[in-house]
C-alpha cells in the first residue's frame, strides 16, 4: 500500500458518525480538540430560598447589639429558666451506655407516655388508638414536619393574619403557599373569610391560640368550628398550643380534644415557654395514626430524635407540672395591663386591641413610616426594640409586635416608658 493510504501517516482522516467530534491527534492534549466546557453554573440559593422572608429576629438582635443599653421587647421569651428538677435531671445523664446513642425517632419512651397522661389530664387529647406522639426539636420542627407530612410543592396552607412568621417560611420553604386570611378588628378568628379562602389546593388550615403575635386568645367555640370546617372539607386543621398556659383567666381550648378530631387534627407543643426551657429544644406534636409513618420519615431524615438528655430533661419538666407557668401569671398579667395603659396614652393615632394571652401586644401606628425603619429608629434613638409588623405579613400599615414576657418588672417598665416616649417623636414628627 502506497504511503499516505489509507489510515496512513498524512492520509486522510477515518470516517466518523456525522455529530461527532473529531479523535484527538496522538500526543495532543487529551482536552484539545473537545468541545469548549459549558459557561460555570450560578452559585447562588436556591429559587425557592430566595423566596422565603429573611428572619427578622436576627436583623434586630444585630440592631441592638450596635446600640448597647437598649432594651428588647422584640423576642418572644420568659424571664425565667427551668425548674430545679430539670437541672436534676440533666446532671443525672451519661451514666449508662445507652444514653450516648439514638433514641427512638419519636421520643423515649418515658417521655412519651408523660406527654400521653399530660395531653388527656390538661387537654382532654386521649392519644391512643387514632393518634400518636412525636417528640421534636422545638415547636417550629413540628410545624415543619407538619407542613412537609400533608402538603405537597403548589398546595395552601391558610394562615390567620398577622401570623407567626416561622409558619409562613415553613410553607414556603416545603414549596407551598401559605394564604393569610385576615382576622377582625380584636384578632378573632374571622370563620367566613377562612371558608372564602379554601380552595382545591388548600390541604391545612392553622390556628394559633395564645396567638402569636396578637395575644389572642380564641374561644372554643371558634375553634370547634374551624376544626369541623376542616373535617368538612377534607382538610387538616394544624393548632399551635405553645402558649397553652398562658391566659389571664387560665381557659384554654384544645381542639384535638373533640369527637372525632383526632383523624384531621395535629396537635403542636413546646416546653420553652412554659418552663424556660427555650435553649432545650423540645417540642412535640399528636398526629394522626395515618400520618405517623410520614412524620416519622421526615424527623429521621433531618434530626433522628430529639437530643436525649434534653427530653430526660423534659420528662422532668412535665413531672413538676403547670403551675410552674402560671405561678408567673400574675407578674404578666400586670405587665399586660400597664402596657396597653401606656399604649391607649398616646391617643387614637396608636391602635392595640386589649388580649388576654401570651406575653405580646400588636400595634398600629399611624404614621407615614415604614415598619422596619420605624424598628431601626426606636433602637438607634430610644434604646427600645420590637419586630416589625412586615415580618407578620402586616404590610399595608405601620405595625409592629411588643413581647413583654422575657424581662423583670422594672426593666419591663423601663422598656414601656422608652417605647411610648419613642412613638410619640414619630407621631410628633408627621
Amino acid at each position: 500500500m502506497p504511503n499516505g493510504a489509507e489510515g496512513g501517516p498524512g492520509g486522510p482522516e477515518p470516517a466518523r458518525l456525522e455529530g461527532t467530534a473529531p479523535a484527538p491527534r496522538a500526543g495532543a492534549s487529551p482536552l484539545e480538540g473537545a468541545a469548549p466546557p459549558a459557561p460555570a453554573r450560578s452559585l447562588t440559593e436556591s429559587a425557592r430560598m430566595r423566596a422565603v422572608q429573611a428572619p427578622i429576629v436576627p436583623i434586630v438582635g444585630r440592631w441592638v447589639r450596635e446600640t448597647p443599653g437598649t432594651i428588647s421587647l422584640g423576642q418572644g421569651m420568659v424571664s425565667y429558666g427551668p425548674p430545679a428538677e430539670v437541672m436534676a435531671a440533666a446532671r443525672a445523664f451519661g451514666d449508662r451506655p445507652d444514653d450516648h446513642r439514638y433514641g427512638p425517632v419519636e421520643g423515649e419512651p418515658g417521655l412519651v407516655a408523660a406527654i400521653e397522661r399530660k395531653l388527656a389530664e390538661e387537654n382532654g387529647i386521649v392519644v391512643r388508638p387514632a393518634s400518636r406522639v412525636v417528640v421534636t426539636a422545638g415547636g417550629n420542627m413540628a410545624f415543619f414536619n407538619a407542613v412537609l407530612a400533608v402538603a405537597d410543592p403548589g398546595d395552601e396552607v391558610i394562615l390567620q393574619r398577622p401570623f407567626y412568621f416561622n409558619h409562613e417560611m415553613a410553607i414556603e420553604m416545603a414549596g407551598g403557599r401559605a394564604v393569610a386570611v385576615p382576622t377582625t378588628p380584636d384578632y378573632q378568628l374571622d370563620l367566613d373569610a377562612i371558608a372564602a379562602a379554601i380552595t382545591p389546593r388548600t390541604r391545612a388550615i392553622v390556628t394559633v391560640s395564645p396567638n402569636n403575635p396578637t395575644g389572642a386568645v380564641y374561644p372554643a367555640s371558634a375553634l370547634r368550628a374551624v376544626n369541623a370546617l376542616c373535617a368538612g372539607h377534607g382538610l387538616y386543621h394544624v393548632h399551635d398550643e405553645v402558649y397553652e398556659y398562658f391566659t389571664d383567666n387560665g381557659v384554654h381550648h384544645s381542639p384535638g380534644s373533640a369527637a372525632g378530631a383526632a383523624a384531621h387534627t395535629i396537635s403542636l407543643f413546646s416546653l420553652s415557654k412554659a418552663y424556660g426551657f427555650a435553649s432545650w429544644r423540645i417540642g412535640y406534636m399528636v398526629v394522626p395514626d395515618a400520618l405517623f409513618e410520614a412524620v416519622n420519615k421526615i424527623q429521621d431524615t433531618n434530626l433522628i430524635c430529639a437530643a436525649l438528655v434534653s427530653q430526660r430533661a423534659a420528662e422532668a419538666a412535665i413531672a413538676v407540672g403547670a403551675g410552674y407557668a402560671r405561678r408567673h401569671l400574675g407578674t404578666l398579667a400586670a405587665t399586660r395591663a400597664r402596657l396597653f395603659d401606656a399604649l391607649a396614652s398616646l391617643g387614637p393615632r396608636c391602635t392595640a386591641p386589649r388580649t388576654n394571652g401570651a406575653f405580646y401586644a400588636f400595634v398600629h401606628l399611624d404614621a407615614p413610616v415604614d415598619p422596619l425603619r420605624l424598628t431601626e429608629r426606636l433602637i438607634r434613638e430610644h434604646g427600645v426594640a420590637v419586630i416589625p409588623g412586615t415580618a407578620f405579613g402586616v404590610a399595608e400599615a405601620c405595625s409592629f409586635r411588643v413581647s413583654f414576657g422575657a424581662l423583670d418588672a422594672d426593666t419591663v417598665a423601663e422598656g414601656i416608658r422608652r417605647l411610648t416616649s419613642g412613638l410619640r417623636a414619630v407621631l410628633a414628627d408627621g
